[in-house]
């Protein structure tokens, strides 16, 4: 049916209004998105760490409180037609043509997608009211280069880095300028003279922002020579002394350790993240772009990213999503598609007596580990809601577990499977396979990295609850994560005790405990019982990491976050550390 003038006309004057409206609230959050992330460089000078974390979470959760109010705002100008979906499909067109011109636009589209979704509860994809991510390709879009500053090897490395490091300058100056010359520049004539190869640098080029991360400031490039290409990063720590160098790393593995899914999202204000993005990806080519845009902050990208790279994916392959290898959780269901890197989990409907939590104390734990510092050791697991699988890609065997153990946020629609809600994280292998299937030294060094993993999340104030080899995993770059969260807390809602000795023959002997314990006692001196180490094992991470199975330990730990101190954990290995 036609309309008449007036009201076409007016129609399209709301159609104008609404889009504009979107365009400007996405970038009121852009803006303070940029605003809290300026605010690092102030932190790291004024050694503020408190003020990092803050405004770590503050960041984190921005995205979210824009979308809830915008829905709101939709909702108070359209009225009787914010359902509308042909009116949503118009202001939708606008909007498109409205961004086109801007910097990372699809950044405003995953946003408009957002609202949409929550407004009219989208299951599966509805390409009339949201932007399509298969259709989405931000770094096809980038035709710039990132802003980067280059220096040119012009006879003396001593030189070129002494350029590098007065460029980057702070308010807390260098603790002593020259040696911090001295030492990247040492440090780079050891690293490209290993193996009887000398190479020559003819090229430094170095993203001209900060990266800031908690408690450090790296300079972040590439190191070039004749037939040669390097990843280069500087990381500096402010101390009470000055600026220090930490660490030069020039090898892909250790950098994309530093860019991985399991550390703390960096602060760094980009004008245009796609072109980061891009020179980051050249630099870590095995990276995924979804991790990329994530560990920059921009965590509603990577996922738009991580679902198009999933569904692209899936329409060039043909094999089935497949229950996880590993023990059964009682708690999730983990499913599989082995020809791509990441697990899919479900909470189950019902858990064990054994499992003493409800659906919303898991969504919770989920929660606080998005917006606490992961410090390397807890995996980053993207939340996906109302989505939808070709129900042929499912093998039976998981078709029937999905349908029977979560049958209330798993829906079967035909050719579909829709899911109601379920959590995306990178695969590794569970750590009680690794040990077993491994080589002694692949065992032993696995073990030694798991102890660790228990002190780094000590250290963030994070207590895992089940310290199961089953519950950790192993990452392609050797290193041990935790992934179970489900009784997961904080340390400090712990309470740690020694175990009372027995009084006599029968309790020494009983099956139950003899004495009382409250829902938050731990018993340190229990752990090497149950955690599922055996022989050579054992003896080793008795050995190395003996206090962890004391309370005086945990303790101690308890003490130094009461105090407001935060013991640092070092987001590379401690032999890449060069500022001690």
């Amino acid at each position: 049916m036609n309309l008449p003038t007036a009201m076409a006309g007016s129609r399209d004057e709301l159609v104008q209004d609404c889009a504009q409206t979107l365009v400007g609230i996405f970038a009121d959050y852009n803006t303070e998105f940029r605003a809290i992330t300026r605010r690092a460089r102030l932190r790291f000078e004024l050694r503020d760490w408190r003020g990092s974390q803050r405004d770590a979470v503050a960041r984190i959760e921005l995205y979210d409180k824009y979308v809830e109010n915008t829905v709101a705002t939709m909702r108070k100008r359209l009225g009787d037609d914010g359902l509308e979906r042909s009116l949503w499909s118009s202001i939708k067109r606008r909007f498109a043509e409205l961004i086109d011109p801007l910097p990372d636009a699809e950044f405003a589209k995953t946003f408009f997608s957002s609202v949409t979704r929550k407004t009219f509860g989208t299951t599966g994809v509805d390409p009339a009211v949201e932007f399509v991510a298969l259709d989405l390709d931000p770094l096809g879009s980038v035709t710039t280069h990132v802003e980067t500053k280059v220096y040119t090897n012009r006879g003396s490395v001593d030189l070129l880095v002494e350029e590098l490091l007065a460029d980057f300058r702070f308010r807390a100056p260098y603790r002593d300028f020259e040696r911090s010359v001295k030492t990247v520049t040492d440090e780079l004539k050891a690293s490209l003279e290993t193996g009887g190869e000398r190479r020559t640098v003819e090229r430094l080029e170095v993203i001209k922002e900060v990266f800031y991360q908690m408690t450090r400031a790296y300079l972040v490039g590439r190191l070039s020579g004749r037939g040669w290409t390097l990843p280069f990063v500087v990381a500096l720590r402010n101390q009470d002394s000055g600026v220090v160098v930490d660490a030069i790393m020039l090898e892909e593995g250790t950098v994309s350790v530093l860019f991985s899914f399991t550390r703390s999202y960096f602060h760094v204000d980009l004008a245009h993240v796609g072109e980061v993005v891009k020179f980051l990806k050249e630099i870590l080519p095995r990276k995924p772009v979804s991790e990329l845009y994530t560990v920059l902050g921009r965590a509603r990208q990577g996922k738009t990213e991580r679902y198009r790279e999933l569904f692209r994916h899936l329409q060039g392959s043909d094999d089935q999503f497949v229950l996880a290898p590993g023990e059964k959780g009682l708690v999730m269901v983990c499913f599989t598609l082995p020809s791509f890197d990441v697990v899919f989990k479900l909470i189950r409907d019902k858990f064990p007596v054994q499992k003493n939590i409800l659906r919303e104390d898991v969504l919770q734990k989920y929660e606080l580990v998005f917006k606490h510092d992961r410090a390397g050791r807890l995996v980053d697991a993207q939340e996906f809601k109302r989505i939808k699988f070709p129900k042929v890609r499912f093998a039976p065997d998981l078709l029937h577990e999905l349908l029977t153990e979560t049958a209330a946020t798993v829906h079967d629609e035909g050719e579909q499977l829709a899911i109601d809600h379920l959590y995306i994280e990178r695969r590794m292998t569970p750590l009680n396979l690794y040990v077993r299937e491994a080589s002694r030294e692949q065992a032993e060094k696995a073990v030694l990295d798991y102890g660790q993993a228990i002190r780094d999340l000590a250290v963030t104030n994070i207590f895992p609850g089940d310290l199961l080899l089953k519950n950790f995993g192993v990452t392609r770059h050797g290193r041990v994560i935790f992934y179970d969260y489900d009784e997961l807390c904080l340390l400090s809602e712990c309470r740690f005790r020694h175990l009372p000795p027995p009084r006599d023959f029968d309790d020494e002997f009983s099956s139950e405990p003899w004495f009382h314990v409250s829902e938050n006692d731990i018993f340190p001196e229990e752990f090497l019982t149950f955690l599922g180490l055996t022989g050579g094992l054992r003896h080793l991470f008795a050995h190395e990491h003996g206090d962890l199975l004391r309370p005086e330990f945990w303790i101690a730990m308890q003490a130094e976050h009461k105090a407001g101190r935060l013991p640092d954990v070092w987001p590379y290995p401690p032999s890449k550390r060069l500022g001690r």
